[in-house]
């Protein structure tokens, strides 16, 4: 689990409801009609672009990217494919046939290297698969990312139906105050929902796809040099160019010895 997205999260809500207490109470922030108007608003608005499906399909993705998606380190990919390569070195690539590999991607890989195809169909099978990958997460990004526009404009007309309210019943003193709390609310609730929930997990989860991305080409390329049975040493010294110059030491060793 991602601990910095949940206690992130966690600590905005907490010192947002800290400033409630400690001025007047929790119960004058609580208003059903801007509650509506927004998150009502901000549904419909959202199913009105994308498909039911859609929708709940990449809020399942969004929970499960930002807390619970295991990041692998290219250094630990590194370390793997330095082994393979000294397997296939001694044994051959059919000794991969029996050997686990918990990334789906790379097992791929691997499968279609023991099954002997050419390096050019391999590349594209993988990069149609990692194609796919990418473009689920940035779908993902646009959707929480459209919710962080249509909540704060939901608010905006909420506030709007609010003042329209408050200017038609200026004679009477008792509508007013209601009338306000809505105006004033919605822009509240529009705000919260944007900046503290989906602009957080949009930018985890557009992280965490570049991350993906720099992992697949990594998986590609090491698939394509244990096909063309590069050496432990040469693959490794490919290998390392996707790693900046000042991390490439110190981590692979850690990563090694894990």
């Amino acid at each position: 689990m991602d601990i910095a997205t949940l206690v992130g999260i966690v600590l905005a809500i907490g010192i947002i409801l800290m400033a409630i207490l400690m001025g007047s109470g929790i119960g004058i922030f609580i208003d059903v009609n801007s509650i509506f108007i927004v998150v009502g608003g901000t549904l419909g608005v959202t199913l009105a672009k994308w498909r039911l499906q859609d929708v709940i399909g990449q809020f399942i993705f969004a929970i499960q990217t930002a807390l619970f998606e295991k990041s692998e380190s290219p250094q630990e990919l590194i370390v793997l494919a330095e082994e393979i390569a000294k397997t296939v070195q001694k044994e051959g690539l059919l000794a991969l046939e029996s050997m686990e590999i918990e990334n789906e991607f790379f097992a791929k890989g691997i499968s279609l290297c023991v099954d002997g195809h050419e390096g050019e169909f391999i590349r594209e099978v993988l990069n149609n698969e990692m194609s796919l990958s990418i473009e689920k997460g940035e779908t993902g990004v646009a959707l929480l990312m459209g919710i962080n526009d249509s909540a704060p404009a939901m608010g905006m007309i909420g506030t709007l139906v609010g003042l329209v309210q408050m200017l038609a019943n200026m004679s009477d003193p008792s509508s007013i105050g209601p009338a306000m709390a809505v105006a004033l609310l919605t822009t509240l609730y529009g705000a919260f929902i944007a900046q503290v929930l989906m602009v957080p997990l949009a930018s985890k989860i557009e992280l965490r796809t570049k991350r993906l991305k720099h992992m697949m080409n990594m998986i590609v390329e090491t698939t394509l040099g244990i096909q063309r049975g590069l050496t432990p040493r040469l693959l490794t010294e490919l290998l390392q160019t996707y790693i900046p110059a000042d991390q490439r030491g110190g981590e692979e060793q850690e990563a090694k010895e894990s």
